[in-house]
């Protein structure tokens, strides 16, 4: 056969392969993935991702008795439980100190720069401060317990506007406090207060002024959750995920247009974890006694429906959950208790620890790092049939219950922090 004859034979055979080949690239670009914030480091709350993976290497593969050397300790920080965020060669971090709610910002060695107040203390049940920071463009957001947002210079601390959220979106207050750790998108500050005017809400980052707000039938005691957004696209589509008292929801980020709503039937508890992204399913869990008290949702290819794909009795309260290759890891307080592995497509439990039953953790060079609420810092391996330990430490001595603050790790360092101090451990292997 001639060349000539050869040549539509070769034009049919590159076309396939362009269409075989544009194929897999709207399929990878179809698969939801969480947006990482354009900031260096950890820049807010669980990380760059929201999802308390870290991708540090080359840690220690297991840990003296005592556990890692101990760097530094920043004491006077104020009673809370927020995690720090580091970026730009500083931390911030926030605590309750007298009547004030204090945000403090530390050099690397953990001596203080500056400190500014951001209104009143939280006096209520569980006294303390609660929310993270988060870092947009030389700027710091924080909301205190009472819904004040508050935009401070990065630089010097100096308040550049602040906004009563609740009173704005005419949103009730939560029983335990707004716990909210904001997100940044663009030139957005994302809020859901779970108000009559607004289910969520964006406000233009320089000035605080609303530029859209989401809105659904919200119920007459529905409040804002203990919890945090996620920001995910979805097939090109930008959404922010984030769980009220009694739902899940998705809202288009462009506009706020809720997408759809998922219900956590919860009675006098609520969602104090944030929603996990695990591949095509999102995970939402509660505090809820219930017997289905934890969801997986499917969700549809354009992002505008929720079902549930499968749902366990697993209640867990300070510690939300990680996903790392198709499967979540978890502490059960009640219903299947212990810390867990799960399988994410089927809820399956695959390997359990008999403790800790309150934890936090992040996940770095194929290690978990899990903060119990009782003070104990686990190292652990996770391996085909379970866990395997590689050190642990009690961060505090004594009985302790409320250890909640999530663990960061960044640049072979461990930052822990209980309450009034933050301790920096080394954690690379040298």
């Amino acid at each position: 056969m001639s060349d000539r004859n050869l040549l539509p034979m070769r034009g049919a055979i590159c076309l396939t392969l362009a269409i075989m080949v544009v194929g897999v690239a709207v399929s990878a670009d179809a698969a939801p993935k969480l947006i990482a914030s354009p900031e260096a480091d950890w820049p807010q709350w669980r990380g760059p991702k929201r999802d308390s993976i870290s991708s540090e290497r080359g840690l220690l593969n297991a840990w003296s008795e005592g556990g890692p050397k101990l760097l530094w300790k920043a004491e006077g920080i104020g009673k809370g439980w927020c995690s720090p965020i580091i970026t730009g060669g500083r931390i911030y971090i926030v605590g309750d100190a007298g009547k004030e709610l204090r945000i403090f910002a530390l050099g690397l060695d953990g001596k203080v720069k500056w400190q500014v107040t951001n209104g009143k203390a939280w006096k209520k049940p569980f006294p303390g401060g609660r929310a993270a920071c988060c870092y947009s463009e030389g700027k710091i957001y924080q909301m205190n317990g009472y819904g004040r947002l508050v935009c401070l210079d990065a630089a010097g601390g100096k308040e550049q506007w602040a906004v009563d959220v609740l009173k704005r979106f005419e949103a009730r207050q939560p029983f335990f406090g707004v716990s909210e750790c904001l997100l940044v998108d663009g030139n957005n500050v994302i809020v859901t207060p779970a108000g009559k005017k607004a289910l969520v809400a964006a406000l233009d980052k320089k000035t605080g002024e609303t530029v859209w707000t989401g809105t659904a039938r919200v119920e007459s005691t529905e409040t804002a959750g203990y919890s945090s957004p996620i920001l995910v696209n979805w097939g090109g589509r930008r959404i922010i995920i984030a769980t009220t008292s009694f739902r899940t929801f998705a809202a288009d980020a462009k506009s706020g247009k809720v997408l759809w709503t998922a219900g956590l039937a919860l009675t006098k508890n609520a969602a104090s974890t944030i929603p996990v992204l695990c591949g095509d399913l999102v995970f939402a869990t509660n505090t809820s006694v219930k017997e289905q008290s934890s969801s997986m949702l499917k969700i549809s290819a354009s992002a505008d429906k929720a079902s549930k794909a499968w749902t366990q009795p697993l209640r867990t309260t300070c510690g939300s959950s990680v996903y790392v290759d198709g499967n979540v890891y978890m502490a059960g307080a009640r219903g299947i208790k212990g810390f867990l592995c799960l399988d994410a497509k089927t809820g399956k439990v695959k390997a359990k620890l008999p403790a800790p039953l309150d934890a936090s953790m992040v996940h770095a060079d194929g290690k978990l790092f899990v903060q119990s609420a009782t003070g104990q810092t686990l190292l652990l391996k996770p391996t085909a049939d379970g866990f395997k330990t590689l050190g642990s430490f009690a961060v505090v001595k004594g009985k302790k219950r409320d250890a909640w603050t999530h663990p960061v790790l960044l640049n072979g360092k461990l930052y822990l922090r209980y309450h009034d101090t933050l301790f920096c451990y080394d954690v690379k292997n040298k």
